[in-house]
């Protein structure tokens, strides 16, 4: 299990947020641009460093990606494998007699990275009313509309409304009951009490 990290990453030279991959191991092998773990492309190598050391950062919502991200919600720390196919098993028969169009008899898979997603996640206006209001559903719906058409389209749907639920659903059940605003020097938060919130 890989150590918390104590604050956001963010890349210097964009100031746009970063995810961060671990092996199986719990080293750290890579980080990727928030955007492009939602399907986008990033022109440059993401160079990492804490949120606090960004100078005016550009917080977008970890729901929905919309620009200018409001509040933060703390929950459970988070993590989710990824696995790599390595090998699929077909019928030779079948195969033949499908056009080469068979189905996939078994598939193998193995690690691949494990996505940390940390226990800050921050939200926009227009998501903020579903996490308070606890609405999975609309919120999985709103995201799922904001998303590129390659990850809704057809098929595709059924399948990223389902990883967005098994997030969410995380998020959800751990949801600390305050929140902090996010406001100008203050990428961290300023929470009910008027501190801003430590790593």
């Amino acid at each position: 299990m890989p150590a918390p990290v104590p604050e956001p990453l963010y890349c210097r030279r964009c100031r746009r947020g970063l995810n961060i991959h671990f092996n199986d191991l719990g080293f750290i092998v890579g980080y990727l641009h928030a955007a492009e773990q939602r399907g986008q492309r990033s022109d440059h190598r993401p160079e990492p460093a804490p949120i606090t050391e960004i100078p005016d950062p550009i917080i977008e919502c970890d729901f929905c990606s919309a620009p200018e991200a409001a509040w933060i919600y703390r929950c459970a720390d988070q993590v989710t494998d990824a696995r790599r196919i390595t090998a699929q098993v077909f019928a030779v028969g079948d195969y033949q007699s499908r056009h080469h169009a068979a189905r996939v008899r078994r598939t193998d898979t193995e690690h691949a990275f494990t996505q940390a997603w940390g226990e800050r996640w921050t939200s926009c206006d227009g998501c903020a009313p579903f996490i308070e209001a606890r609405d999975l559903y609309g919120l999985i719906g709103r995201v799922a509309d904001a998303m590129p058409a390659k990850l809704t389209r057809g098929k595709h749907l059924m399948r990223t409304r389902g990883q967005l639920h098994d997030r969410f659903s995380t998020v959800f059940d751990t949801l600390v009951p305050s929140r902090g605003r996010i406001a100008s020097g203050h990428p961290l938060g300023i929470w009910p009490d008027h501190a801003e919130e430590t790593p």
